[in-house]
């Protein structure tokens, strides 16, 4: 009975040490977000609200164009 104990904690210390060295390294490699992933989002972003402008922009004008009108 006593060696079971034995086996299963050194399984445990063992399995606690990998574990152990497998987020070290994950620690390590792990970097924020650089000026260039900033940059790339930006640039998406503003893309998107330039072919929402474009896409939409008439209809929008026409519209507030209508309700001005109207509102006369």
């Amino acid at each position: 009975m006593t060696a079971l104990f034995q086996t299963l904690f050194a399984m445990t210390v063992t399995l606690g040490d990998r574990i152990e060295g497998r987020l070290g390294d994950l620690k390590q490699r792990e970097t924020g977000a650089s000026a260039v992933e900033y940059a790339l989002l930006v640039g998406a972003i503003a893309a998107a609200v330039v072919g929402a402008v474009a896409l939409f922009g008439p209809k929008l004008n026409a519209l507030f164009t209508s309700i001005n009108v109207n509102g006369k």
